[in-house]
């Protein structure tokens, strides 16, 4: 079953979960993401493309209860770019979590489609997903790395390989400590829906990216950057 990418979606990408269970899950996740490590690819992967002495948009597409920007804004007050956080997520429950949860941080939020960005923003350097992408198919993944291109930002990705003891650990360990059936349900399944580095190769090829890098990263995970022709 790792062969391939399961088709199986996730109980997340329903429209019809209850607040509660919804904002359980999304503060289960943040936890996870920090003790395996998640965030830091992120913030290696900025580090890189990020220059002193210029302004920056970032955008978190899917940004889910705005842990991501949290963290981002967290360390961006020791790194000192110049940069200015958004988030973008079809959920207004989620929205509406990560209003809370970003309280004070000068990060703004909408309320869409990650395709309706520039309805909102007149411009945006960095187009930044974390965990979103396996949520999308091939097709779907083309199409943003697409729209990354075709509006001359940076895409920087921050998800899963598809690997065994990594689906198999986070079975274990939420079935023994998490309290949401969500979690329990999708972070497994989330690996399943996870990539190969090959996979990603295919489709940054086959999108038409000419300059990008992709590394696997601890722990299981792979970071992608896709340089527009702003760079």
């Amino acid at each position: 079953m790792f062969e391939f990418r399961s088709p199986e979606k996730e109980l997340l990408d329903r429209d019809d979960i209850p607040t509660a269970d919804l904002f359980q899950n999304l503060k289960e996740l943040d936890f996870i993401n920090h003790w395996l490590g998640g965030y830091n690819i992120s913030f290696a992967a900025l580090k890189r493309i990020l220059k002193k002495g210029r302004s920056y948009k970032l955008i978190d597409i899917g940004c889910g209860g705005g842990d991501t920007l949290k963290r981002i804004a967290a360390w961006n007050g020791k790194a000192g770019f110049d940069l200015a956080l958004f988030g973008i997520d079809l959920k207004q429950d989620c929205i509406d979590y990560a209003e809370q949860n970003l309280n004070g941080r000068g990060v703004t939020l909408i309320c869409d489609d990650y395709r309706n960005t520039y309805r909102h923003l007149r411009q945006v350097d960095i187009i930044h997903a974390c965990l979103f992408c396996h949520h999308l198919s091939s097709d779907n993944l083309k199409e943003l790395v697409r729209f990354a291109l075709q509006n001359r930002a940076v895409l920087v990705i921050n998800d899963l390989e598809r690997n065994p003891v990594a689906h198999y650990s986070i079975k274990w360990l939420t079935r023994l400590f998490s309290k949401s059936y969500l979690v329990k349900n999708d972070a497994p399944l989330s690996v399943l829906r996870g990539f190969k580095k090959k996979e990603w190769l295919d489709i940054l090829n086959a999108a038409g990216a000419k300059k990008f890098s992709v590394r696997n990263k601890w722990a299981f995970r792979h970071e992608v950057i896709v340089y527009g022709n702003a760079d």
